[in-house]
């Protein structure tokens, strides 16, 4: 039975609480049973934003979470904060652009990104949370890739929809990435 406990953890304004609400609509999308619940410092942009998902196969007893099975870190005080309470055999997909010193951990998985440089060489740095969504689908396919796609384009709607090929481009570089590192 699936149950995972994802957290998404970074500065405010880098997509972390998006990335987290784009998985939930999509677990929901495929009928499985969701929680998001969102998190954010006093400063918003900035400040710290982590997002707590919880995907499901059965009804979800708490939405919280003490010890996550998957953590994706945008910065490196989210990466402080989450490699220790990760569980063993769980997942830590890190943006290595902005990390001071690489996780420690030998008893989970890590994906290494740098994620930040590539949403910069895709043209926009906003793109980060996407490149490291898909190196999380590529270890942990939660959701297919085709119903990303979809509610992505949904999500981003006719006001932005000049962000859409950029997001999937994005997307899709996370996937190739995060499965190349497994290889």
């Amino acid at each position: 039975m699936m149950h995972e406990e994802i957290i998404f953890s970074g500065f405010g304004g880098q997509g972390v609480l998006f990335a987290g609400q784009l998985l939930a609509y999509c677990v929901l999308a495929e009928g499985k049973h969701v929680t998001w619940i969102p998190s954010y410092g006093p400063e918003m942009r900035g400040g710290t934003a982590n997002c707590t998902v919880v995907v499901s196969e059965e009804p979800i007893g708490s939405p919280m979470s003490q010890h996550p099975s998957v953590a994706v870190v945008f910065n490196n005080p989210s990466l402080e904060k989450y490699e220790a309470p990760l569980k063993p055999g769980g997942l830590l997909v890190v943006n290595e652009s902005l990390i001071v010193a690489p996780p420690t951990r030998t008893d989970i998985e890590i994906v290494m990104l740098p994620a930040t440089t590539m949403a910069t060489e895709l043209g926009d740095t906003r793109m980060t949370n996407m490149i490291l969504f898909g190196a999380l689908l590529s270890r942990r396919p939660l959701v297919s890739v085709a119903t990303v796609e979809h509610i992505l384009i949904e999500k981003l709607g006719a006001r932005q929809a000049h962000l859409q090929e950029t997001n999937l481009r994005a997307l899709a570089h996370g996937l190739e990435l995060g499965a190349a590192q497994h290889a």
